[in-house]
């Protein structure tokens, strides 16, 4: 309102001086005068009732406050329980939960959209990636690996799910496949992007492995060896491990033992950070664990400045410790290190 008084007031005085000056009628100058005051008290009275004085204050209007991520939820929830076919909002809230880091909850809303759509390639996607984020190993098998497989029959280029195919192929020593899906994946990425350049890298890193014969799980080792040399990757830390069984275990040896030489983060997941698997029978035994034997590409040795390093001797195959696995550890050592890790594998678990 002052701001237009102002103008009109810059405007109207030279002209009414004018006026004066001309003999002009004392009626046009009650007319200016009545502008002047009633356009800026109109002005003010019309912000009045369809602006905003209360911000002039600095006070939020209450309808301007933020969303509440989790009243969006809650009210996304409620349209669920009354339209439980809706597909996309299923997905949607498993999306919204999995960004919030809540897996559980994300887990349930991705099989809730395979209820109502069993062939929504996002859904099967999304069950299989917070299924493995839910495990403590981690890893991508079972209905996970079906669903990511399933997928990419009805969608090709799924890049999620390629990416994610690859890791459950890399997890389980299937080199030479997981390549192959992360070179399906390289054409659907934006040349020269941060991602491109990793997925080139895993890709590398399968390769790699893939023309090792010691890194692949179904290969054994004759039970004369005295040592299994793995290669190095030629980037990235290369922890050297010599790995012997004590004389006094030495009878609880059994055919088709497999060995399991791991490194994982001093402090966090029991994931490791680096494994290779081995027939226990190759004892003694020496091993480098680098970056290409994570089980997720993007979760290495690289990512931490110390592990633990340890190695056990699995009766079923398995991975996870079982009562009755043999065991041995160096403790925490820096990633860094260049010298050789000594193992003596002593313990019964």
């Amino acid at each position: 309102a002052l701001m237009i008084a102002a103008a009109l007031a810059a405007l109207l005085l030279p002209l009414l001086r004018q006026g004066r000056r001309d003999g002009r009628p004392r009626g046009i100058f009650v007319l200016a005068l009545a502008v002047t005051l009633l356009l800026p008290l109109g002005a003010a009275a019309m912000y009045l009732y369809v602006g905003t004085p209360v911000a002039l204050d600095g006070i939020p209007r209450q309808d301007d406050k933020p969303a509440n991520i989790d009243q969006a939820l809650a009210e996304l929830r409620q349209h669920l329980a009354v339209q439980p076919d809706d597909v996309q909002g299923w997905v949607l809230l498993a999306q919204t939960e999995a960004a919030m880091g809540r897996m559980d909850e994300a887990h349930n809303a991705y099989d809730k959209a395979l209820g109502a759509d069993p062939s929504n390639a996002n859904a099967m996607v999304g069950w299989a990636e917070t299924d493995s984020a839910r495990r403590a190993d981690h890893l991508i098998e079972g209905r996970a690996r079906q669903l990511l497989e399933q997928a990419l029959r009805s969608d090709p280029q799924n890049q999620r799910g390629l990416w994610l195919l690859g890791i459950a192929q890399f997890q389980h020593a299937q080199y030479a496949q997981a390549a192959a899906s992360w070179r399906q994946l390289q054409p659907l990425l934006q040349p020269g992007s941060k991602v491109a350049q990793a997925v080139a890298e895993q890709i590398a890193a399968a390769d790699a492995r893939a023309g090792a014969p010691a890194t692949n799980s179904s290969a054994t080792t004759p039970a004369s060896a005295s040592s299994n040399v793995m290669p190095a990757s030629t980037h990235g830390p290369a922890l050297t491990v010599t790995i012997a069984l004590s004389p006094a275990l030495r009878s609880k040896l059994a055919a088709g033992d497999r060995l399991y030489v791991y490194a994982r983060a001093e402090n966090g997941p029991p994931m490791p950070l680096a494994v290779t698997r081995l027939d226990a029978r190759a004892l003694p035994a020496t091993v480098t664990l680098t970056d290409a034997m994570a089980m997720t590409p993007q979760v290495n040795l690289s990512s931490a400045s110390k592990v633990f390093v340890g190695a056990r001797i699995s009766h079923s195959g398995q991975p996870i410790a079982q009562p009755g696995d043999l065991e041995g550890d160096a403790g925490v050592v820096a990633v860094d290190r260049t010298t050789p890790i000594p193992i003596t594998i002593d313990k019964v678990h």
